[in-house]
């Protein structure tokens, strides 16, 4: 049943004595679709009143109380079909002005205050923080409202780092070039070593996807030791040629260095590697000079996410051995084999796009980014 909230009325007589005219207009009021339904049930009741019907079964005809009924009828004789509209409580809705939605979105892109003790910014905590210190009332919802209309996301976090190498453009030009235009009849091989690869064994056992719709593991763990991976993806097939040693040394980098090498004789080979300290032992120089078919090309300081085995290292953390359960590291060496037994069945290449001046232009931006955000933060 439909009720209406009572107010302040007058009581009236139970009939009213309406024109033909009067009782057209109720009538198409009534029964018009493009009115709200509680105008149209306010026009009903009166029409019904008009026709002469008691107080008592208008009011059981539209599921209101009786005195429902006689503010409608004091309503009508009081304004006509105007009284029948709702009125409006309270008054006009306050709107936000420009300047302060500009003050929410510089705010959240700027740090909190060092005497605020946060942080990061929170949709509580800025919304206090503007009503404390710059008098401007505004709710945690609208907070979040802009922060949804303009994609900000101050409770997420990432890192970054850029790099200092004084060659940069230089190496930069020089590997993109390898993956986009490689020189004919040459492979060129991406190498690098995953080192402290832990085999975590849970100490109870993981419950299925069955479990509440998601896998469930416990978060206690015992470690059953560590195996470094060394690892070399053909940039032209997507092959991925890897070894799991106990140790990391230039000894150890250098025997697998000669195995990845071994299958491509004959061939000239371009090796992508970062600055490990491994790949520049005496031995390792030594090798390279006695084998002038294979040249080393250096990412930049700070820059391995240009060798393009760091995005597979990523796929193989993912999808294999972060969420393994490991009860030796000779289980964690069978699996990771496996996994790279898999992956060559149907092996694919990356697909690089970016071009070397695409990425120096992106690097400068960024650093120009970084160095506004230091002087809007320092203010």
């Amino acid at each position: 049943m439909l009720f209406m909230e009572p107010e302040a009325c007058v009581i009236v007589d139970s009939g009213m004595d309406l024109s033909s005219e009067q009782m057209a207009e109720l009538r198409e009021l009534a029964g018009s679709r493009d009115v709200p339904a509680d105008v149209a049930l306010r026009a009903r009741i009166v029409l019904w009143t008009g026709e002469g019907r008691r107080r008592k079964d208008i009011a059981e005809l539209a599921g209101v109380a009786p005195l429902t009924v006689d503010r409608c009828k004091a309503r009508y004789a009081e304004r006509g079909l105007a009284g029948l509209e709702e009125k409006r409580r309270g008054g006009p809705r306050t709107q936000v002005p420009p300047q302060v939605r500009s003050r929410v979105i510089a705010l959240t892109r700027m740090s909190p205050p060092v005497d605020s003790g946060l942080s990061h910014w929170s949709t509580w905590t800025l919304a206090d923080h503007l009503k404390r210190h710059e008098g401007i009332s505004v709710s945690w919802h609208y907070v979040a409202r802009i922060w949804r209309e303009e994609n900000l996301k101050p409770h997420r976090s990432g890192t970054f780092k850029i790099s200092k190498d004084p060659a940069f453009a230089e190496k930069v030009a020089d590997v993109v070039g390898l993956y986009l235009a490689p020189p004919g009849g040459a492979v060129v091989l991406s190498v690098d070593e995953k080192t402290q690869v832990q085999a975590l064994d849970r100490t109870q056992p993981v419950l299925p996807v069955t479990f509440a719709a998601s896998e469930k593991r416990t978060h206690v763990y015992v470690r059953h030791g560590t195996t470094n991976l060394l690892a070399a993806l053909n940039v032209g097939t997507g092959e991925v040629l890897g070894e799991c040693r106990p140790d990391r040394n230039g000894a150890t980098f250098l025997a697998f260095l000669k195995k990845a090498v071994k299958p491509h004789a004959g061939k000239e080979i371009h090796i992508v590697l970062d600055n490990l300290s491994t790949h520049t032992t005496p031995d390792v120089k030594a090798w390279l000079a006695k084998t002038p078919h294979v040249h080393f090309h250096f990412t930049p300081v700070g820059s391995s996410w240009l060798n393009q085995i760091e995005t597979w290292f990523g796929i193989i953390t993912r999808q294999s051995i972060r969420r393994g359960t490991f009860s030796s590291v000779n289980v964690l060496v069978k699996q990771i084999r496996d996994y790279i037994n898999s992956w060559n069945q149907n092996a694919k290449p990356f697909t690089w796009t970016a071009t070397a001046d695409e990425i120096l232009a992106r690097v400068r931006l960024v650093q120009t980014s970084v160095k506004q955000l230091v002087n809007n933060n320092a203010k």
